[in-house]
């Protein structure tokens, strides 16, 4: 086949199709994330909860990257192995990406997801209760952090990314 064929030129063209379907849907989760904070109760769960089914959306388009790109490498005519750095590292800095966020960032929006369902179900505290926010505040807090810290990592992942598609160290 080779990398001036029709066949791996439209694999190409999905693939950076998929790259910016999915990694940019996600891309901006934060925007979302301070949007929902803003407005507490139903309004801002309603917001985290479509961004969590969006999320989920982005995520077979996320896959699909990985699937494409190894498709370019077998398409490639021998251009482009799996021994060269930018291919080999490449497929290692998506398997930690994936593992970052299926093992941290995606099971803390979800726990999140249910604190905000718990206190909009609980509605207003009763008359005499003690003042403050719900303890689900705090523990929102505190996740919201680790989701924040996980989501840089991701950026930076995605940069690294970026970097070994353009300049294929060791091809």
């Amino acid at each position: 086949m080779g990398t001036e064929s029709t066949l791996y030129k439209i694999v190409l063209i999905l693939h950076i199709l998929v790259a910016i379907v999915g990694i940019g849907t996600v891309f901006l989760n934060g925007i979302y994330g301070a949007e929902s904070k803003k407005r507490p109760g139903p309004g801002g769960l309603a917001i985290s909860q479509a961004n969590y089914r969006v999320s989920m959306i982005a995520e077979n388009f996320i896959y699909a990257i990985f699937v494409l790109g190894v498709a370019l490498v077998l398409l490639s005519d021998g251009q482009w192995r799996f021994s060269q750095t930018w291919v080999w590292l490449s497929i290692v800095v998506f398997v930690i990406s994936l593992g970052v966020s299926h093992g941290v960032l995606l099971p803390r929006v979800r726990r999140m997801n249910a604190l905000g369902e718990e206190m909009a179900a609980a509605g207003p505290p009763p008359a005499g209760a003690p003042a403050g926010p719900p303890p689900q505040v705090g523990m929102m807090e505190a996740l919201g952090k680790q989701v924040g810290a996980a989501s840089g990592v991701l950026h930076l992942m995605t940069l690294v990314l970026l970097y070994l598609m353009v300049f294929k160290p060791g091809a």
